[in-house]
């Protein structure tokens, strides 16, 4: 007779999540994002890796991370150089040798994609490809930290109002309904219209208005286990309502959150891709997907800077929703085979 060694919950979602290909295959995309965001200025960057000057060999790249973390100053010899100007044999690039700042007018204006530029340019000679990358890693920051600034207040006043109930969860119900009522879109508009552009200012108008669907998950979720007998048995012991909120119930109240930031993380990089296509929000000088795609307006002929930022944003939002939905399935029981 075989026993059978019983799984942990970990395991039994994990096999669970496994089984859908699509969410699988999010999961591996959503990874390949997050690994190009960390390393975009190794992928494109009009610093090399390595140059040798004066003998000397050096590496600008890091040196940039250094003086950014204010933790030495550039070289002398590295002073207002012009890295085109070197000789190639001397100077290593990275794969796309391009700020997503540098402008060109003069000869890259609207440069359809080549060797030399691989998604093209835009109006100011900046290379789009360069910008993509760069965008990758401002898309990705706010996803994540609207959907942090989400999940603080949403499982923070959610949980009030389910584990104490009677008139606290009345009055927080009463604060979801008026915050639902609220057309979100348009009162992002007006604010970021009345601060000043920046990107900080746009993280937090879109956390600061995204929080309800996760406050009324928890709330439900504490509903639900605030009568049960771990529960019961936590007051019987004189634990404290905090601890008993954020230390047992709470941790048993995430699957459906996990879910809701999936979605909301897909849900901030839309948004944030519109305010930049509206020109609202975003500083002018700060290369976003949303902004790329803002550039394609002004000429129709451009058709790479519609096709890139568009296919980029249609790919990570669907990756997401994927995710998200892989993520309801394996945390469901009743669909666990």
């Amino acid at each position: 007779m075989t026993v059978q060694r019983a799984q942990s919950y970990r395991a039994l979602v994990w096999r669970q999540f496994r089984r859908n290909r699509r969410a699988v295959a999010s999961l591996v995309l959503v990874a390949f994002l997050a690994i190009l965001a960390l390393f975009a200025d190794f992928v494109a960057n009009e610093k090399p890796y390595r140059v040798v000057v004066d003998g000397e060999t050096y590496h600008p790249i890091l040196i940039d991370y250094g003086v950014r973390l204010g933790l030495r100053s550039w070289p002398e010899a590295l002073r207002d150089i012009d890295w085109r100007r070197i000789e190639p044999e001397r100077v290593f690039f990275a794969p796309i040798p391009y700020s997503p700042s540098r402008v060109d007018l003069e000869e890259e204006s609207y440069a359809a994609p080549s060797g030399r530029h691989w998604f093209g340019t835009d109006q100011l000679g900046r290379d789009v490809a360069s910008g993509m990358i760069h965008g990758i890693r401002i898309s990705l920051t706010i996803g994540l930290v609207v959907v942090a600034i989400q999940l603080t207040i949403g499982v923070f006043l959610g949980g009030l109002a389910g584990y104490y109930g009677g008139w606290v969860d009345l009055a927080l119900s009463r604060l979801f309904e008026l915050m639902l009522a609220v057309p979100t879109f348009f009162l992002i508009l007006t604010v970021a219209a009345v601060l000043p552009p920046s990107i900080y200012n746009v993280m937090v108008i879109l956390g600061l208005t995204g929080w309800v669907g996760i406050a009324r998950f928890i709330r439900s979720e504490f509903l639900r286990l605030r009568s049960l007998d771990f529960v019961t048995a936590a007051r019987a012991l004189g634990i404290s309502n905090a601890a008993i909120m954020f230390r047992h119930i709470l941790p048993n109240a995430l699957a459906p959150v996990l879910v809701s930031a999936s979605f909301g993380v897909a849900s901030a990089i839309l948004a944030e891709s519109a305010l930049s296509f509206l020109g609202v929000g975003v500083p002018a000088d700060l290369v976003t997907w949303g902004s790329i795609l803002a550039v394609s307006r002004s000429n129709t002929f451009a058709w790479w800077l519609a096709v890139f930022p568009g296919f980029a944003i249609f790919i990570t939002v669907t990756a997401y929703n994927l995710l998200g939905d892989g993520l309801r399935d394996a945390l469901d029981p009743r669909l666990r085979v």
